[in-house]
């Protein structure tokens, strides 16, 4: 198993930039750096300084990210050219109502990557994690551990940057909790993260493309399995038909079992009372059906 600095090979480049960058790639710009404290902080950054600059789609990628950024202001790193991290410059080009689809459009792209380049059963988790199978449940994930997170940031001009991180090739000691796995670990049939990457790209692209073809409307949009974008969604998301506790933002607990995605995204929960209750923000747990308070 690859889990030392040594077996890491840094990205190309020169190789990226000729297959991902217009006219052969999808992309307008492509920039690589060697160390970044968080991709996402940074591209905002550069946008912000710079806004002709950058035209969407552009690309920060990392070889080493040492300060990643997810929801609620945690804050990770990876060792070097362990893991895949870059975010991702866009115009959604949708109403705003409908920008809440963004992380699970995204995480369905990455999915769509990951299922093709690696053989791994990927799975979303609401909003924004990806997960792969385990062989046991551990208590929040359930029969899962997580190996990718999404975190997706507005710009005041309108666009957005969507940051990615994966677990490519850590070891079991290298990872920081229980509930994490790497590609490596789950038997992946590639660990090339730049093979990765270019699957990546063109999966989140081509499903935002048709997202944005439909005004945003997931539940109009055709995927590429001739359903919707929102049934291609549910049908990759390991919350639903699950009990969930979720962590709400005013403090409180809800729990109760997840009956589907609203029209704009977010998570329908069925409390004990019977009642379907829209989730739009919180960490959601997954939850055995016999632990009513967890």
């Amino acid at each position: 198993m690859l889990t030392t600095p040594a077996a890491r090979a840094p990205l190309d480049p020169e190789l990226l930039a000729a297959t991902l960058v217009a006219p052969a790639g999808p992309l307008a710009r492509l920039d690589v750096v060697a160390r970044s404290g968080s991709t996402n902080t940074d591209l905002v950054a550069a946008v912000a300084a710079e806004p002709s600059a950058w035209q969407a789609p552009a690309l920060l990628v990392a070889d080493h990210q040492d300060a990643g950024r997810g929801r609620a202001g945690r804050v990770w790193h990876t060792p070097p050219r362990a893991a895949l991290t870059s975010s991702l410059l866009v115009d959604p080009g949708v109403p705003p109502h409908r920008v809440p689809w963004l992380p699970l459009l995204v995480g369905l792209g990455v999915v769509r990557a990951l299922r093709a380049t690696t053989g791994l059963d990927a799975v979303l988790k609401w909003p924004n994690d990806v997960l792969l199978p385990a062989a046991d449940a551990v208590d929040g994930w359930g029969p899962h551990r997580k190996v990718a997170g999404i975190l997706c940031e507005g710009l005041p001009d309108g666009r957005a940057v969507l940051g990615v991180g994966i677990n490519v090739s850590q070891g079991a000691d290298e990872l920081p909790v229980p509930s994490a796995t790497s590609l490596a670990l789950a038997g992946a049939a590639t660990t090339d993260r730049g093979a990765l990457l270019d699957a990546q790209v063109r999966e989140v692209l081509g499903v935002l493309d048709t997202w944005r073809a439909a005004g945003g409307d997931a539940r109009a949009a055709r995927g590429a399995t001739g359903g919707t974008l929102a049934d291609e969604v549910a049908d990759v998301c390991a919350t639903l038909g699950v009990r969930v506790a979720v962590d709400r933002v005013d403090g409180s607990v809800l729990v109760g079992t997840v009956t589907g995605l609203g029209p704009d995204g977010e998570l329908v929960v069925r409390g004990a009372d019977g009642v379907d209750v829209p989730v739009v923000t919180g960490d959601v747990r997954h939850v055995r059906a016999e632990n009513r308070t967890a």
